[in-house]
């Protein structure tokens, strides 16, 4: 048995379904680790996480089960450490999510996750079966437990894992990104099974955005003591060698790198770049398309884009209508030109006209309301998409979670498009990352530095501008009352009367339970955005569009 070990964590990107590609990148890090022990890749790393129903296709889990078979014959066929793998197995006719051991040219070892996440953005238990409590792995004459993320979060597997002789335990995981979850991870779930197992705990995440998901990366190391022994990067690509020490009191990993996390604005403007760079490049559009309003959401998403794809990659188009301010033309063009992208105006006013002309006869004896302004939006749509479709650029929508949350949005208008970094990103953070972004620049960022965003944009009071003088505080609630009542309503799914409680105003609470509910038929029909808090509208929140229910 060695007194020292080097294992290399590789907290790569994946996607989903290339299973060829994977196991590529796979074969690529471990030929750049050839003086490792062993090289750990994240959950799934074979097939991509998460893979919804996709796993349920034979022919992927086919090709899984082939690939993984080479990659154990290519341990014994070129030099360099032993892999362990997360991928799918079948055994005894049951699905798994599982890790393997290749060594020697042949799968040495393979161990099945057993506690299956069934909340939240998870459902796995409708497509894996739980494997038996794992027993540790021997390699190299050592005994290593290989819990799979979820076998974390419970204190049973690890546990057990340590009954059974587990001396140190090397977790892999797909642990999607929320806000503050780099702490919980470490505070709340590494140093607790570090303590009660009294063995050390290394943390591999995975990196990169799949839909709604993205991940932060920030694997880690944690020693039997608690101590952090390595923390990498957050919202990179990385492979980095630990060295582990067998001492009196057992196996420790050395000190080693503790990379500097994002915190506050900075996390989540990296999660937004991060998750619309990967959902563009991964279904091959050349670039986005966006309506730049001169209002602050349509700024920030600008400015995401670009951190994300380069300016060039990036058209901003003004669609003025009547109501349209001067200053809003000139914030607009000075957003783009700060951005350094492409920037169109197309004025709508002669489709507006069409459309009242055309409807004129069937709207007669009809005041008019709101329906005109929606059809002002719905002309925006229909041009933006009409360009999205000649030039091949992704629409991009820049409605933020207030506003979705209580259906302050056109539907098949400024709804239109194919992905929404803002879609759950409350009014006032979208504020606070464009004041931060303003200040810097990001470390992962494509645009340039200094205030891209004019700070006219942002201190402006917030309007539509498809009426006269039109103010979202009209329709709305102040974004500073607004926007506690919706976190209160939506992520701690508060009562009306818990609200009053609160401090706030019983009719204004009642009023905006009642909006939040009427507005779900409009998301079910938004386009994806990336997941930032522990509720997003997707599969954190799944409530009926059909209900009665008001809580007061």
């Amino acid at each position: 048995m060695p007194d020292t070990l080097k294992i290399t964590l590789c907290q790569l990107n994946q996607t989903v379904g290339d299973i060829l590609g994977n196991a590529a990148r796979m074969l690529a890090a471990r030929e750049r680790a050839k003086d490792s022990d062993l090289i750990v890749f994240p959950e799934l790393q074979l097939i991509g996480y998460p893979p919804e129903d996709l796993v349920l296709k034979p022919a992927l889990i086919e090709r899984a089960v082939a690939e993984l078979d080479k990659l154990a014959k290519e341990t014994g066929r070129t030099q360099g450490p032993a892999m362990l793998v997360g991928s799918v197995f079948v055994l005894d006719g049951e699905l798994h999510n599982g890790v393997a051991l290749l060594e020697r040219g042949k799968i040495a070892a393979v161990r099945l996750k057993r506690e299956l996440p069934n909340y939240g953005t998870f459902d796995e238990v409708r497509l894996f079966q739980p494997g038996p409590l794992p027993e540790p792995i021997v390699f190299k004459g050592v005994m290593i437990g290989v819990p799979i993320c979820e076998d974390i979060w419970q204190p049973d597997v690890c546990r057990h894992l340590a009954d059974f002789g587990a001396e140190m335990l090397i977790c892999i995981n797909g642990s999607p990104y929320e806000i503050n979850k780099d702490a919980l991870r470490i505070e709340s779930v590494a140093k607790r099974r570090a303590a009660d197992t009294g063995l050390p705990l290394a943390y591999l995440n995975r990196v990169g955005g799949q839909d709604e998901l993205v991940f932060d990366g920030a694997s880690f190391v944690v020693n039997g003591d608690g101590s952090l022994a390595v923390q990498m990067k957050d919202w990179e690509e990385q492979e980095l060698t630990t060295k582990w020490t067998k001492t009196a009191q057992g196996w420790r990993c050395d000190r080693g790198e503790i990379a500097p996390l994002a915190e506050g604005p900075e996390e989540i403007w990296s999660a937004m770049v991060m998750s619309l760079r990967d959902y563009v490049d991964r279904n091959r559009f050349p670039g986005v398309v966006l309506g730049l309003s001169g209002g602050i959401d349509s700024a920030a998403c600008a400015a995401i884009a670009v951190d994300a794809l380069g300016a060039e990659r990036v058209w901003c188009v003004m669609l003025p209508s009547r109501f349209t301010s001067q200053e809003s033309l000139d914030d607009a063009k000075v957003c783009a030109e700060a951005l350094g992208c492409r920037y169109t105006t197309i004025r709508i006013q002669p489709a507006v006209a069409g459309l009242d002309e055309m409807l004129a006869d069937s709207f007669a004896d009809q005041a008019v309301d709101i329906t005109e302004e929606n059809l002002q939006s719905r002309i925006r749509g229909v041009t933006l998409m009409a360009l999205s479709n000649k030039f091949g650029p992704m629409l991009m929508t820049t409605g933020n979670k207030s506003e979705m949350s209580v259906g302050y949005a056109t539907i098949y208008g400024d709804m239109a498009g194919g992905y929404n970094p803002l879609k759950d990103a409350y009014k006032l953070t979208v504020f606070d990352v464009c004041r931060w972004r303003n200040e810097h620049v990001p470390r992962m960022g494509l645009g340039p530095a200094g205030r891209v965003i004019p700070d006219n944009i942002i201190s402006k009071a917030p309007s539509a501008e498809l009426r006269p003088d039109q103010k979202d505080s009209d329709s709305l609630p102040p974004y500073e009352v607004l926007d506690p009542i919706l976190m209160g309503l939506i992520e701690h799914e508060k009562s009306v009367d818990q609200l009053v409680q609160d401090g706030f105003e019983r009719e204004t609470v009642a009023r905006i339970e009642r909006l939040l509910h009427l507005a779900e038929y409009k998301r079910r029909q938004a386009p994806p955005g990336v997941k930032l808090t522990s509720r997003n509208f997707g599969r954190d929140r799944r409530y009926p569009i059909t209900h009665s229910f008001r809580s007061a």
